[in-house]
Order: C-alpha cells, then sequence, then structure tokens
C-alpha cells in the first residue's frame, strides 16, 4: 500500500486550510477539482501531493487507484463538493454521509421535499424552471416569497419580493451561480418573517455535538435575501438555543448526516415555530472557524472535521467546547448604488479599540464596487470578542459609527 491519504474535493477558498490540517495529521494531501471554478483557482495545487480533475465518480476511483495512495478519507472542503464527496466515499468504501440523501443536502428543492416528507417544517414552497414559472409560483404562494437558485452558494442570486412592487427584479434573476455553472432551476417559497439562526453541530457515528448557535442581526424589520449584517454568538443557557438546536438534531438524523461537521440554518416565525431554511453537511464560512480556533480550547475546526471523515472521534465530542470570549461580526456592505471607491473612513481606529479580533478589507481604493447581494463580494467585514453579548453589540455599533465606504456612484444610465 501507498502512503495513507486524504482526498479532499474542491480544496480552494476556505477549504484550502484541510490541505494543512492533512498534512499536520500525517496524511498526504490528494485533491480533486470537480469544476471550472476550483480548477481555475489561482495556485489550486499548492500543498497537494497528488492533483486530479474531474467529476465522474468511476474515472475518478480509477485514477485514485492507479495512485498508489492508501486513501483513508474523502472531505467536501466546499459547499459545491458535498455530493459528490458522499457517493466518492461510497464508491470507495469509506467512511460517510448516507448517500441516498446526499441530493437533498445539496439542491435546495430535493431538501425542501426531504424535509416535508420527514415531518420537517419547511416553508410553502415551489419548484419552477424557468422565469415565467417562478411567476407563476410567486402568485401561487402570494407576498411575501423569496426565490432562490437550487444550487450554487453565498446567497448569489436570492431574491425577495415583500409586494407586488418588488415583481420587476424578476427581469433579471442571476442566470450563473458562484461556481459558473447555468442555473436551470429555482426554489419559490414562502417567506418566513422572524428571526434567523445559524447552528453549528459535529457528528460520529450518528452522534451529534452542538458546537455553538449564532442569531443574524439586521438593521431594521424589513424582509431581506441577504442576512450577512451582523452576526452574534447565542450564549448556551440561552432558551433559543435549546429550541434550534433540537430541531436541527431530528434534521441531520432525517438526512442521513452521521459523520462530520454540519451548518444549518433555521427561522423562528412570529409564532416561535421553528422552520428549515438550509442544512449543509459542511464547516460554516464567515467568521465561525477562525473564532472557534482562536478561542476555544477544545475545537480545531479543520482537523476535527478530517478526524470524523476518519471515523475518530475528535475530543469535542467528549468535551463541550468552552470558548473564552462571545463572538460577534459586522459587514460593512456597500447597500446602495455601484460605484468606484474613494476611501474607507476610519479603519485607524479600529487599531487601538478593545474586543477587535480582525478586520478583513477586500476592497482599496479605484476598485469597482457592485452593491452587496451576496458574501462573495463584501468589502469589509469585522471579527468581534466581548466578555459577554452586551459587550460585543455595543462594540459592533461604535464601528459602524466610526468605519464607512467612500463610493463614488456610477453615473445613472
Amino acid at each position: 500500500m501507498g502512503k495513507p491519504a486524504i482526498l479532499l474535493v474542491d480544496p480552494v477558498r476556505s477549504g484550502v486550510k484541510y490541505k494543512a490540517a492533512a498534512g499536520d495529521l500525517g496524511f498526504a494531501v490528494a485533491s480533486l477539482y470537480t469544476s471550472e471554478f476550483s480548477a481555475s483557482t489561482p495556485a489550486n495545487e499548492a500543498g497537494d501531493d497528488f492533483s486530479t480533475y474531474g467529476a465522474d465518480i468511476d474515472a475518478v476511483a480509477r485514477q485514485i487507484a492507479d495512485s498508489g495512495l492508501d486513501v483513508r478519507a474523502v472531505v467536501p472542503a466546499t459547499e459545491g463538493a458535498v455530493f459528490l464527496a458522499d457517493h466518492l466515499a461510497d464508491r470507495l468504501g469509506l467512511a460517510g454521509n448516507n448517500p441516498r440523501f446526499a441530493w437533498a443536502r445539496r439542491n435546495k428543492a430535493a431538501m425542501r421535499e426531504r424535509a416535508a416528507e420527514s415531518g420537517l417544517r419547511v416553508p410553502e414552497f415551489r419548484l419552477a424552471h424557468d422565469e415565467q414559472q417562478v411567476r407563476q409560483a410567486v402568485a401561487e404562494l402570494a407576498f411575501p416569497a423569496i426565490v432562490k437558485p437550487t444550487m450554487g452558494a453565498c446567497s448569489q442570486g436570492v431574491v425577495v419580493l415583500s409586494s407586488e412592487a418588488d415583481l420587476p427584479v424578476l427581469d433579471d434573476l442571476v442566470t450563473h451561480d458562484l461556481f459558473g455553472e447555468p442555473i436551470t432551476e429555482w426554489l419559490v417559497e414562502r417567506y418566513v418573517r422572524g428571526s434567523e439562526y445559524a447552528v453549528n453541530f459535529y457528528s460520529v457515528d450518528g452522534e451529534h455535538r452542538l458546537v455553538d448557535v449564532w442569531e443574524y442581526l439586521m438593521p431594521d424589520d424589513r424582509d431581506y435575501d441577504f442576512p450577512v449584517w451582523e452576526t452574534i454568538q447565542l450564549a448556551p443557557t440561552d432558551a433559543r438555543v435549546e429550541r434550534v438546536a433540537d430541531f436541527v438534531q431530528s434534521t441531520l438524523d432525517a438526512f442521513g448526516i452521521r459523520l462530520g461537521p454540519s451548518h444549518t440554518e433555521v427561522k423562528l416565525d412570529e409564532d416561535g415555530e421553528v422552520h428549515l431554511i438550509e442544512v449543509a453537511a459542511r464547516l460554516p464560512g464567515g467568521p465561525f472557524t477562525e473564532m472557534w480556533d482562536r478561542h476555544s480550547d477544545v475545537i480545531r475546526p479543520f482537523h476535527d472535521s478530517v478526524e470524523c471523515y476518519l471515523g475518530r472521534r475528535p475530543a469535542l465530542m467528549d468535551e463541550p467546547p468552552a470558548f473564552k470570549a462571545v463572538f460577534g461580526s459586522l459587514a460593512i456592505n456597500n447597500e446602495d448604488r455601484p460605484g468606484t471607491l474613494r476611501a474607507v473612513h476610519g479603519l485607524e481606529h479600529l487599531d487601538r479599540m478593545p474586543g477587535i479580533d480582525r478586520v478583513l478589507v477586500d476592497c482599496r481604493p479605484g476598485d469597482h464596487l457592485r452593491v452587496t447581494t451576496d458574501s462573495s463580494h463584501i468589502p469589509l467585514s469585522v471579527f468581534v470578542t466581548g466578555p459577554d453579548a452586551d459587550a460585543v453589540l455595543a462594540t459592533m455599533k461604535t464601528v459602524r459609527s466610526l468605519v464607512s465606504l467612500d463610493v463614488e456612484p456610477d453615473p445613472v444610465p
């Protein structure tokens, strides 16, 4: 047998951190790039001991066999990889989540159908294959409604319709998803008004360990299609944590998620009922993993995920994560009109402000900024810590009062 290896599926963007984790654990890094998006990512093969391309499971299995590597686990490193990774693990006889429900863990329409047949509460929905069917579905569901591509990521192409006045947004539906793939179907569903939460678990052999719950905070009570404005980690004693965590554990069982990390989004409606918004058998993006890594004595997100896919029990399964601080994050979005960035004001204040964990600036003067409608184009993010939620909220409020984008709007056509 060759050297023991971990097969990473599409290890790009934040998923590249899996390469370091696999190496730290003593494994060779075998990387599979399944799409033009991952294959064209600059320096995508950096850190690979073996690289291959394609999305045909049998062909990939033959390439792995010919490589001489002793693959011990298959790890989906990005959202778009979860379906193929589960089937490939099954094809190679390795540990993985139930491939029977792999499509329902990836495709939002199949996700709704699986949830409904399992008795989990989901918004009323329709599946549409073109703009005309989208409009028909909106008419059947009535307002407010929300339209989402069934594949893709980062809220790209999601639009909310609060009233008939919003119907013109359907004239400009996004045609390709984040990964460059054509969008051929949309999930149209009744919009749930209420508070939204991200619920993070790890699982081994069907046993689930809650990591934490974060609440999405919005600036007002308007309907939204993109939830990333502010987020805050809830205290474990918060009554909402148990409520949503119990629902999510049932969700993980219904979707055959028995292994690895998961990131599930739910809404508590105005009557306090929990609705499934999305389940993902992968690590979360955004601030979550970085904050866990820096401010917990137990959890190492990428290392622990690899351990799970190997069928091992990471320490966090036996010792609940104890965090040294409460976490929060905020996004400074371009919310008005597309234009050219002249300056980012106020960043100098953050250098000496307590509670600032990390500042991520993804823009520079002279850049053209489109209106921020998804998390692939957030100009500036700030990660915040504090002794309690009130301190975190106060710090985020101060940041917003000091930091702003100075954008020269594009000429009106």
